[in-house]
């Protein structure tokens, strides 16, 4: 199937993407980390939009906030916009599996836990490669360093897990209700 690129669609990518980078500054401290729904945002819009347009509100979402307010450099940014399309393609492919609609509730709850337990495995990757090939740091130092970020990372991705079919099974029916859930994906 021909992805086509409406006006709305680019619209709808370009609103995903400002929710996924506003939703970013609200983070709530739980067990000693900050907890944000960015990442179910994130798998939200690869089960609302599909994987192309999905990964794409994703992955320029993250990407403008680290931009914008995060201070990284282009390499942070590029892995964080790679990351973040990855995690929502990854959801969308498995929700979609079965053809052009979103599964039922159980795939896309498995759509949900493989798009965020993807985004912590490449999380814990970056970490691992910045702190030994960018910073220069010891093996030890790296794998220490990965191992007090796999915490906040973990508690990210199970709230993720948890908002994001809730999200999706109460915004559908009105979404597909009002018609407004096929054009996202036409």
């Amino acid at each position: 199937m021909k992805q086509t690129w409406t006006t709305q669609k680019i619209v709808y990518t370009a609103v995903l993407a400002a929710l996924v980078c506003a939703v970013t500054f609200f983070r709530f401290p739980l067990f000693g980390s900050k907890i944000h729904f960015a990442n179910a945002l994130c798998l939200l819009s690869g089960l609302l939009m599909g994987p192309l347009a999905g990964g794409l509100a994703a992955g320029l979402g993250s990407t403008l906030y680290d931009a914008l307010f995060g201070g990284y450099d282009l390499l942070n940014c590029s892995i964080t916009f790679v990351t973040k399309f990855l995690m929502a393609w990854i959801c969308a492919k498995i929700a979609f599996s079965g053809g052009t609609e979103a599964g039922n509730h159980s795939r896309n709850i498995a759509a949900c836990v493989a798009g965020a337990l993807s985004y912590v495995a490449m999380y814990m990757l970056k970490t691992f490669v910045f702190q030994m090939f960018v910073y220069g740091y010891p093996m030890e130092t790296a794998v220490v360093t990965m191992g007090s970020k796999l915490p906040a990372s973990l508690l990210n991705a199970i709230a993720a897990m948890i908002a994001t079919p809730v999200l999706y099974a109460a915004l559908s029916p009105s979404l597909r209700q009002a018609g407004q859930l096929e054009k996202m994906r036409a």
